[in-house]
């Protein structure tokens, strides 16, 4: 079935603990997996055109989003840019321009946001990223995807959170692939997010994971799932 607009193909790549958080209840950056799972996340990240990231995720981990040098070496040799495409969701667009990413100059930096973001934070981003703001309250994430498709040619997206944009993703039936990694450890608290956040509503549709790949490497399970979107039946 053809799709009605023309995307990449969306990958989301997480880590929880047996318990299903993602971090604690305080939002703090915690650092809970080990080295192979953090190997996991660069390489998911150099096979794609662009890796997605939310403002907040941003925020709270301040990351740069680039790859380790072999993994940039080997790009270059496919024919690829040294890093792929570094891609920020903001519905306010209040980002800090002294965060990591835009100290780093790896790959081009595109901010999807809208004209709720101030004048002063357009003025002092648009020197450091690419600004699409729309009319809207909220980013059209399938337009976001339809613009990097058409006007920066990407073909895959590496999305790597947070949980309120892969729930948005979802529940637009725009994520295609979910790599998990499974930590052994227990965080608890009712206010620590899940992979889908903290609202206690379910998805407005039903989402169908198959499993297509599975490996254990210590105590961490890794998973690959395939994503299928299904609209509930009415009652």
């Amino acid at each position: 079935m053809k799709r009605k607009r023309p995307r990449p193909f969306v990958i989301a790549t997480f880590a929880m603990t047996v318990d299903g958080k993602v971090t604690t209840k305080n939002l703090s950056p915690v650092d809970f997996t080990s080295r192979d799972d953090k190997l996991h996340l660069f390489r998911q990240r150099a096979l794609a055109d662009a890796v997605l990231i939310g403002h907040t995720s941003l925020q709270r981990d301040n990351v740069r989003l680039g790859l380790p040098a072999e993994m940039q070496e080997t790009r270059v040799k496919l024919g690829q840019s040294r890093c792929p495409l570094r891609v920020i969701v903001s519905n306010e667009g209040r980002i800090d321009r002294c965060l990591n990413i835009f100290q780093s100059d790896v790959s081009p930096v595109v901010i999807f946001s809208t004209k709720r973001m101030p004048q002063t934070f357009q003025r002092a981003l648009a020197k450091r990223a690419t600004l699409h703001l729309s009319n809207s309250k909220h980013v059209d994430l399938a337009g976001m995807l339809e613009t990097l498709r058409k006007k920066y040619r990407v073909l895959r997206v590496a999305c790597e959170g947070g949980p309120t944009l892969f729930r948005s993703l979802l529940e637009q039936s725009l994520v295609d692939q979910l790599n998990l990694t499974i930590a052994p450890y227990l965080f608890g608290g009712a206010k620590a997010p899940t992979l889908t956040g903290v609202s206690k509503d379910f998805l407005p549709a039903s989402v169908h994971c198959t499993l297509s790949d599975m490996r254990m490497i210590g105590d961490e399970c890794f998973l690959t799932y395939r994503i299928r979107h299904q609209r509930r039946s009415r009652k």
